[in-house]
C-alpha cells in the first residue's frame, strides 16, 4: 500500500521523431522518451539521459506502456543506479555558505564551540554552527536542517490535513535519493527532509500528493482529480520538482 511522490529522472530534450511522456510505475512518475521507428519489437534502454523506448509505428501506446510496466522493477533499479552515478559532490562547508531555503536563502556561519547550532530567523535567516571540530560541521549542519525540516513540514502537513478534513497523519522524515515522500495507511507520511530547500508551494504540493493517497492508493484519474481539487497547479509544481531534483545541495554523506 506504500505510495510516494515523484522525483523523476529528467531525460534530455527529445530529438526529431521522438516524444516525451511520463508513466506511473508503482510508486513514482517516470518520464521517458518514445521513438517510433521501422522495427519489429518494443525496446527499452536506460542511460544518463533516462528511460528511452523504441517502438514500431503501429504498436498501440497502451501496449508500449504495458511492456514498460511489466519491467517496472528493472526500469526503476537502473534509473536509481544512474542517478547515483550522477550524484553531485558534497558542498564544501565554509563560513558564509548560502543554501536554498524555503524559496529564499539561508546563510551558514561557521565557528567553534560545543557542537551547537543556532537559528536566527527573519528577512535574512542565518544558521550558526559551532562544532567541536571542523570534521563535525557537516553532521551538525545536516542535523540542524533535519530538525528545522521536521518542524516546518509538520506545520504545513497539519494545515493541509485540515483542508482535507482529516487529522494530520504521523510524520517521519526520509533521506531517500529518489523520493520526495511516501504514504502508508499504517505508518503515516514520510517526507524528504530536503524539501526544506524548496519553495513552500512545492512543499504543499508534495504534502497534498501524499494526503490524496489516503483516499486513492494509486496514480489513476481519481487520484489526480483529488490532487487537482486541493492543488490546482499541480502539473507546474510537478515539473518544477523534476527540474529541481538534480540541483539540490548535497550535505556531507546525507
Amino acid at each position: 500500500m506504500l505510495r510516494q511522490a515523484e522525483l523523476p529522472f529528467a531525460p534530455d530534450r527529445p530529438a526529431e521523431g521522438e516524444t516525451s511522456r511520463t508513466i506511473a510505475l508503482d510508486d513514482r512518475i517516470v518520464p521517458y522518451v518514445l521513438r517510433r521507428a521501422r522495427r519489429r519489437t518494443v525496446g527499452l534502454s536506460i542511460d544518463q539521459r533516462g528511460l528511452r523506448v523504441g517502438a514500431p509505428h503501429r504498436t498501440p501506446l497502451a501496449d508500449v506502456e504495458n511492456l514498460i510496466r511489466r519491467h517496472a522493477g528493472w526500469v526503476t533499479q537502473k534509473l536509481d543506479e544512474w542517478r547515483e552515478r550522477r550524484r553531485a559532490a558534497p558542498l564544501p562547508l565554509a563560513d558564509g555558505l548560502r543554501l536554498p531555503y524555503l524559496g529564499g536563502w539561508l546563510r551558514v556561519r561557521l565557528g567553534h564551540g560545543r557542537g551547537q547550532a543556532f537559528w536566527t530567523d527573519g528577512d535574512a535567516p542565518t544558521l550558526t554552527l559551532l562544532p567541536r571540530s571542523p570534521d563535525q560541521a557537516d553532521v551538525l549542519l545536516a542535523r540542524a536542517l533535519r530538525d528545522r525540516a521536521l518542524a516546518v513540514l509538520g506545520e504545513r502537513l497539519a494545515r493541509q490535513a485540515a483542508r482535507f478534513g482529516v487529522a494530520a497523519p504521523r510524520l517521519a522524515l526520509s533521506s531517500a535519493r529518489t523520493r520526495w515522500g511516501s504514504c502508508s495507511l499504517k505508518s503515516g507520511i514520510r517526507l524528504n527532509w530536503r524539501l526544506i530547500h524548496c519553495e513552500p508551494d512545492l512543499i504543499d504540493y508534495v504534502i497534498v500528493h501524499e494526503l490524496a493517497h489516503l483516499r486513492e492508493m494509486n496514480h489513476g484519474a481519481r487520484f489526480w482529480a483529488i490532487v487537482g481539487q486541493y492543488f490546482p497547479d499541480y502539473r507546474n509544481a510537478r515539473d518544477a520538482l523534476r527540474k529541481l531534483s538534480g540541483s539540490l545541495p548535497v550535505i556531507g554523506k546525507c
